[in-house]
């Protein structure tokens, strides 16, 4: 498995109107070879910012590298810079490779 992070900082009250741009977005990920889930956490908030983690797990890297060089990757990401206000400076991304899995059926 292949873990992607993007990690926001998100300016305090616009909370929302983040979430409303996730939800509101349509989603190509599940057509795309080798994709596996997708979960958007929200997390801490304080006086600077509320943290948000989008997290996508493929089958592997090279799936992964398949959706980011997709049409489907260009248009889903299409106009994020739009909503810079937001935003408290630009997301920032993590990959990780799997090591171990355990899950509820083992």
């Amino acid at each position: 498995m292949y873990l992607t992070i993007n990690r926001f900082k998100v300016r305090p009250g616009q909370e929302k109107a983040f979430e409303e741009i996730w939800q509101s977005r349509e989603s190509k990920l599940p057509a795309m070879d080798g994709f596996v889930e997708f979960h958007l956490f929200r997390g801490a908030s304080n006086e600077e910012a509320t943290i948000y983690l989008s997290h996508t797990l493929w089958r592997d890297k090279a799936a992964f590298d398949g959706w980011a060089r997709s049409q489907n990757f260009r248009g889903s990401h299409k106009g994020v810079r739009d909503h810079g206000a937001i935003y408290m400076g630009p997301p920032e991304l993590e990959f990780y490779d799997s090591v171990q899995c355990i899950s509820a059926t083992d």
